[in-house]
């Protein structure tokens, strides 16, 4: 091991060791088993209730479900593959099956570009650890369905349907979706899906992003010219604000294309997000992010633990792909976002918050929705991120 390397390792496990603080390794193992128990009695509730997704809670605290068209509906699965890879539970396994095999159905759906978020969060993480065969068809059939979303044209996959609004509609969260079509490029040996996903990232860095880095959550393209017609922040304060889930999507996605083709633009692009996001002056001390980073009423605002889930997770890869420096950097940010989101202001006791982990993430503040709730998607990120940090513990700094 290369000494700056252990060093690194070392100063890791003496933070995580601190007097005053529970050392990493255990405050992971506890909350893997308490969120593992929230989990299975997430998943009795509505085991004999087909068709039937959560999503978070309403107002008076009562669970929210969607169905398998909605677009976070394959995170209550994928957070089943999780636990069921981090215990190894019968049980878990069960559960991650039949909430699985609710989705089926939506490899035939091309009428969304979420179908990396709704099947390779469920028939990846599936396939990943099981590698049933069947789970393989599934998302072969899937990608094909998301590449039917790609206009040659303009460059991109198209995310929202056309409206009086946007002419072609691509939001920052489709970054998402790409490593389902890069992990079906190598599965299928379909270089036309490394080529779109190459396109879209290629398009995304032209156009969403502003000089600081920051990014508009939507921009739509003229389908005669293809040249942009609109940069909006559809989901955030203002269309010239940071909505920090979206800044969130992209950090993360650009990491992903970065590890899955090397191009040295991609790891530049994450590394210029995350030096806007982990700089940004309106960041709170414990790094979960207001639900905009420009929000008007910040500090009286809300926060968004998805946002925070999402981030970390993303920074756990990104630091394996950065000197050292920056890689101290990333992973002391992770550690304090970890701890947070693993205190009582953000993690619920057994039984509460609908069987939700996280409390207080905004799905939609201006559309009046999801507004300081948990999210499933929270989850998912959230239990992702213990997941790699708990493998850096294992494999002396290493992600794998």
């Amino acid at each position: 091991m290369h000494l700056p390397i252990l060093l690194l390792f070392v100063a890791l496990s003496v933070l995580s060791c601190s007097p005053d603080q529970e050392p990493m390794d255990s405050l992971i193992k506890d909350r893997l088993g308490r969120s593992l128990q929230q989990y299975q009695m997430m998943a009795e509730s509505l085991i004999d209730t087909p068709g039937k997704l959560p999503q978070s809670v309403d107002m008076k605290g009562q669970l929210l479900t969607t169905n398998p068209q909605g677009w976070a509906s394959g995170f209550l699965p994928g957070t089943l593959w999780y636990l069921y890879e981090y215990s190894g539970d019968p049980t878990i396994l069960k559960y991650a099956r039949n909430y699985t095999q609710r989705l089926e159905g939506e490899k035939n759906n091309r009428n969304t570009h979420d179908l990396g978020f709704m099947l390779y969060c469920s028939f990846g993480n599936g396939y990943r650890l099981t590698g049933d065969s069947t789970y393989r068809e599934t998302l072969l059939i899937g990608a094909e369905s998301l590449s039917s979303r790609y206009d040659a044209h303009i460059g991109c996959i198209q995310s929202w349907e056309s409206n009086d609004k946007w002419q072609f509609p691509v939001i920052i969260d489709n970054m998402m979706n790409l490593e389902f079509l890069l992990w079906a490029a190598r599965a299928a040996d379909c270089s036309r899906y490394r080529d779109i996903s190459v396109s879209h990232s290629n398009k995304t860095i032209e156009n969403h992003f502003r000089p600081d880095y920051s990014s508009y959550h939507v921009v739509s393209y003229d389908t005669i010219t293809a040249e942009v017609e609109k940069k909006s922040t559809h989901q955030g304060y203002a269309d010239e604000s940071a909505w920090s889930r979206g800044q969130a999507w992209g950090l993360y996605g650009f990491t992903v294309m970065y590890r899955e083709t090397q191009n040295r633009e991609y790891l530049s692009q994450a590394k210029h997000i995350a030096a806007f996001i982990l700089n940004h002056p309106n960041l709170p001390s414990d790094k979960i992010p207001y639900w905009d980073f420009d929000a008007p009423d910040i500090p009286d605002t809300f926060r968004d633990a998805s946002a925070g889930a999402i981030i970390a997770s993303a920074l756990i890869e990104l630091s394996q792909y950065v000197d050292d420096t920056l890689k101290k950097e990333y992973l002391d940010v992770v550690e304090k976002q970890i701890r947070s989101l693993s205190s009582p202001e953000y993690f619920a006791e057994s039984g509460n918050n609908g069987n939700f982990i996280l409390k207080h993430s905004v799905g939609y503040l201006p559309g009046k929705m999801e507004i300081d709730v948990p999210l499933s998607y929270a989850d998912y990120y959230y239990i992702e991120a213990l997941l790699r940090y708990k493998r850096l513990l294992e494999n002396k700094g290493a992600y794998k």
